[in-house]
């Protein structure tokens, strides 16, 4: 592998610090130990449930409803099914590397686009409203199901397939027999990436195709070769095209379009190998270290300038305490600032803890993406296992977050509102005269018939 390119002169581009943080914070090195050994055992269940992804499968409605040819396929799928590697790979949204909210991702596709709709295993991230644990399902959907059972609609926003981010195309993005691929699949290769995308969709492999660059652009092109003997190559479509047509054209994964951002952080040198899952660091650096988690160093208490000499903060039976003073000193000083006194530095440094720690920032990544556990074995580490939270940025991150959590459980059970957030933005008229109360966009989007589907 190309030695590490130096770091960049002009600062660090926003996108691959993004990406640091997510590495450092989305995919705990506990969630990737836990999904591995569960996996290494076949409990493809358990490792879903330590990489945070519920599975909505019942494997004998599937034996019932598609046969057991689809469900030996399916089985074998979920053996090779590595979550935690999976949940690495998926599509974030930018500041924050949060996941893309309300996709459904294909992961493998059963069947083909003929008269019968194909069979999809697909992973779908929540929509924004129920995001705050960052947790992801994993089920079956058939293109002919049309909504939730007892004809309720679907609480998912986009319940079919993208055909932007899709994995089937892609399996070494979440088949840890696969992995390896990714070497060779890093760097985009439109012309390969676009055969492999026409022949799955049963059309000529020398056919055209689009290729998303941002929200407003796109472009299109076509593979040309002399004959079936020759590698194709990609050029850009001749014409103006019609929007009809180029809505109607295959959408080239987004996988095959970019570059993967660990390929970037280990060529800009934000990362080494040793911080990657290990299935992707042995694919991009063979020789790189085993992926492990820097041993803590002994902690050393804090100390802090008071009343003219240096003392000390450690914790005590669970509690940070200011060892150097005598406890009925504390219990004084804690009245006297009860009724509006000044508090000794100790106990001001102590309150600067509980309410706005230095590890804030690491506490409300962890939180963001999910992982309450770290980020209460952060605070713990802070404060002691038997603490008393105090009001302040803290407690408010801790509650928000348990709140969302709710609100996360809500969709789940199928409980929370499954309206579109702007469903009431403004009245509009649809085009028979009857009131509908949808933003006009929103209208358009469905009751539209040329809008392609997953298979096109």
């Amino acid at each position: 592998m190309a030695a590490l390119s130096p770091p960049f002169a002009d600062g660090i581009p926003p996108r691959l610090l993004m990406w640091q943080r997510v590495r450092e914070y989305a995919v705990p090195p506990s969630m990737i130990e836990t999904a591995t050994a569960r996996r290494a055992v076949g409990d493809w269940a358990g490792a879903c449930a330590a990489a945070r992804i519920d599975v909505d499968l019942d494997l004998r409605a599937v034996a019932r409803q598609h046969g057991t040819d689809l469900l030996h396929r399916l089985r074998a799928d979920l053996r090779s099914l590595a979550p935690d590697l999976l949940r690495w790979h998926l599509p974030r949204t930018a500041p924050d590397g949060r996941l893309r909210p309300g996709l459904t991702i294909s992961l493998v596709r059963y069947g083909s686009c003929s008269a019968v709709p194909p069979t999809h295993l697909v992973v779908r991230t929540p929509p924004v409203r129920a995001d705050a644990g960052q947790r992801v399902s994993l089920t079956l959907w058939n293109g002919s199901m049309r909504g939730a059972p007892g004809g309720r609609p679907h609480p998912h926003p986009h319940p079919h397939p993208d055909r932007r981010f899709r994995l089937d195309l892609h399996r070494h993005l979440w088949d840890a027999g696969r992995s390896g691929e990714l070497a060779v699949r890093a760097v985009p290769r439109w012309a390969d990436e676009a055969e492999l995308l026409l022949r799955a969709a049963g059309l000529d492999p020398r056919g055209a195709f689009i290729v998303r660059f941002d929200a407003r652009r796109r472009g299109a092109f076509e593979l040309v070769a002399p004959d079936d003997t020759h590698a194709p190559t990609c050029r850009p479509l001749p014409g103006v095209p019609s929007r009809q047509r180029l809505d109607a054209l295959p959408v080239l994964p987004e996988a095959a379009t970019r570059v993967p951002p660990d390929l970037e952080l280990l060529r800009a040198g934000l990362i080494d190998a040793g911080r990657l899952h290990p299935l992707v660091a042995a694919a991009l650096a063979p020789r790189g270290a085993p992926l492990t988690q820097a041993a803590p160093e002994p902690g050393d208490p804090h100390r802090v300038e008071c009343r003219g000499e240096v003392h000390r903060i450690a914790l005590r039976d669970g509690v940070l305490t200011a060892v150097d003073h005598d406890p009925d000193q504390l219990r004084r000083e804690d009245l006297l600032v009860a009724l509006g006194g000044p508090a000794l530095p100790c106990v001001r440094a102590i309150d600067t803890v509980h309410r706005s720690p230095e590890a804030l920032p690491a506490v409300r990544e962890r939180l963001g993406h999910g992982d309450l556990a770290g980020a209460l074995a952060v605070v713990e580490g802070l404060l002691g296992p038997a603490a008393v939270l105090r009001d302040g940025p803290l407690r408010d991150a801790l509650e928000s977050a348990a709140s969302g959590r709710v609100d996360q459980g809500l969709f789940r059970a199928g409980l929370a509102d499954t309206e579109h957030p702007a469903a009431d933005a403004e009245l509009t008229r649809c085009p028979r005269g009857r009131a509908r109360f949808a933003p006009s966009v929103l209208w358009n989007k469905r009751v539209s018939r040329n809008r392609p589907r997953y298979c096109r």
